[in-house]
């Protein structure tokens, strides 16, 4: 019998499961911090893990001999060790299709947020003594067409990014030296070759690359300096990719006007705080209305949450039965 395990379920019954893997199943739905908290014995039978947050590092494959695929709840899939899965002959997929249109809207949402002043008009007006019923002079609200849209990472959430800054008369920019060559052409869109080249004068950033080696602390000082004066950064996709210091000093500086971020390099914070965050929290004066943060919940909606159950079901099932595997990051081998 093949046995599927879920790492971390949130779900109160396995019917859904059930029905997409058909006869001849077990799934084992669990709900625990670290698979070290599971059963030598329970691992020994499993074929395939599902996991949303708990990571599959080097020392858990021994526990798991029959292990053939590993299916990350997700779009990042950081939290497996894909060396280690390459090494044990383990498939590594993804999910990388569940909340494309929510994180590409909640993206559109931090910077009208901020470019359109709300955050500061909001701020401004709920106080016991709220500010004059007039617009705010700040560099955070200018209109929108013909600035420039900067993009890191064009795939399926960083395109649908593109095509809704387009609708707003941005001119659209992006870097991403895996797209394949006319990418830019079908989309209406221009390709920066490099990086420095994409944020130079850049009044808006969009970050949606994945974590990896290379794009840990990808967006650093230097690279935040390039982009216009006034500028606006948005990051819905993992915290590790920007500097947050970095974003911190270029945000009391006045060179960058506001950032909406929805993750963070540590999740959820912990004490002691990034100056930033103890800032934000505290309400600071000169942060008002210029930070936006939300907890990591630009995927989320009742629909994404259901597409995200059955998606990753279809894709272990893929994966263990065929006919072929789907949204593979390591191909495997045992």
């Amino acid at each position: 019998m093949t046995t599927i395990l879920y790492a971390d379920s949130p779900y109160s019954d396995d019917a859904v499961e059930r029905e997409l893997f058909g006869d001849g199943v077990r799934v084992l739905m669990r709900n625990v911090a670290a698979l070290a908290e599971l059963d030598d014995a329970e691992c020994a039978d499993v074929d395939a893990i599902l996991s949303i947050y708990v990571r599959v590092g080097t020392a858990d494959f021994p526990r798991f001999p029959r292990l053939r695929a590993i299916v990350r709840m997700g779009v990042g899939y950081d939290i497996i060790d894909c060396e280690a899965a390459t090494a044990n002959g383990v498939m590594v997929c993804n999910v990388p299709d569940y909340g494309t249109t929510e994180v590409a809207d909640h993206a559109m949402a931090l910077m009208l947020t901020l470019r359109r002043g709300i955050a500061l008009y909001h701020d401004g007006q709920r106080g016991e003594q709220p500010e004059a019923w007039d617009a705010i002079p700040t560099p955070l609200v200018a209109r929108l067409g013909g600035q420039r849209f900067g993009i890191v990472g064009l795939g399926r959430i960083g395109t649908a990014v593109a095509l809704r800054a387009k609708a707003f008369g941005f001119d659209v920019w992006f870097y991403d030296p895996y797209r394949p060559p006319g990418t830019e052409l079908s989309l209406g869109v221009r390709r920066a070759k490099t990086l420095e080249s994409l944020l130079e004068g850049t009044n808006v950033l969009s970050l949606h690359t994945p974590l990896t080696d290379e794009t840990r602390n990808m967006i650093g000082l230097d690279q935040l300096r390039l982009l216009a004066e006034g500028a606006v950064v948005v990051n819905t996709s993992r915290g590790p990719v920007m500097d947050l210091a970095a974003l911190e000093v270029l945000l009391r500086e006045g060179t960058i006007a506001g950032a909406g971020l929805d993750v963070l390099p540590v999740e959820p914070p912990q004490d002691p705080l990034p100056d930033l965050l103890r800032a934000y929290r505290a309400g600071e004066e000169w942060l008002r209305g210029r930070l936006v943060v939300t907890p990591h919940a630009a995927y989320h909606s009742p629909q994404a949450w259901d597409d995200i159950r059955t998606k990753s079901a279809e894709t272990a099932a893929a994966a263990l039965f065929g006919p072929r595997p789907q949204n593979v990051i390591v191909a495997g081998g045992r």
